[in-house]
């Protein structure tokens, strides 16, 4: 990719998608690494100087042209998320990322030097007007924050015993925010495979021998063909527990609300 950095709002910057792409690193993961460090951030009382260098925006998928979330960063930012890429091929990579932040910024600067009086009171205007718009952005933004943690409090409190109905209905609030009932599917699947990939298990497999053992107890055909995942997932304490920590935190990356999780409940 030749455009590591780009210019948004008089700022050299680059984004989560770029991140994702030059270290080869699914978009969902670096979302939550940026997610990670903004909660560390608040943890020690900078949560504005993350605000002013994390950028929560949008995008539009090119193929179902649905819009997702994306973070675009300064080169702080950038810097905080990258250290823990430590590969010869990262290391690399980071060297050109902050080659290009010096490069553009140089360009930014000169493109912006002021060339008479007239000018200079121009932009000194400009930047007020534009530091005024930062500062009320940062304020919203911090009351959108709060208000999502909030959220994010009562959805890691989500009661075990009911687990089923609510992983659920909270998969069902994803994906209809994702695009309705053609996206279902496709989170469900996402959920699975994480839980494949965090507790190094084969749902499929555990899944034949469920129905193989469900058959020689004499459970009916029909029980046995409606046995699913989720029957499987249930039947271990273990699988349980990581799958309702993987729903959790697809709920927090998708902005899931807990009072849209409740509708139905």
């Amino acid at each position: 990719m030749s455009n590591l950095v780009f210019i948004e709002n008089d700022r050299v910057v680059t984004d989560s998608l770029t991140i994702a792409e030059v270290f080869d690193k699914r978009h969902a993961d670096v979302l939550r690494d940026i997610e990670v460090q903004l909660e560390k951030l608040n943890e020690a009382n900078e949560g504005k100087w993350g605000l002013s260098n994390f950028a929560q925006t949008q995008y539009q998928h090119p193929q179902n042209k649905q819009w997702y979330k994306k973070f675009n960063m300064s080169e702080d930012a950038f810097a905080i998320i990258a250290m823990s890429y430590v590969t010869p091929e990262a290391m690399k990579m980071k060297v050109k990322f902050l080659t290009e932040f010096k490069r553009m910024k140089e360009e930014l600067q000169a493109k912006l030097q002021p060339k008479s009086q007239a000018e200079v009171i121009a932009m000194l205007a400009q930047f007020n007007v534009d530091q005024e718009r930062r500062l009320v952005a940062v304020e919203e933004q911090l009351d959108k924050t709060s208000k999502k943690q909030d959220s994010i409090t009562e959805i890691l409190s989500l009661n075990p015993t009911e687990w089923r109905k609510k992983v659920t209905n909270l998969l069902n609030k994803i994906a209809q925010k994702l695009g309705g009932f053609e996206a279902y599917r496709n989170i469900r699947n996402q959920s699975y495979e994480r839980l494949e990939d965090r507790a190094r298990c084969d749902l499929s497999i555990r899944l034949k021998n469920k129905r193989s053992n469900m058959a020689l107890e004499g459970a009916s055909k029909s029980k046995i063909e409606k046995t699913n995942n989720l029957d499987v997932i249930a039947g271990d304490a273990r699988l349980t527990e990581i799958y309702l920590a993987i729903v959790k935190e697809m709920a927090i990356e998708y902005d899931v609300a807990i009072s849209q999780l409740n509708e139905g409940a």
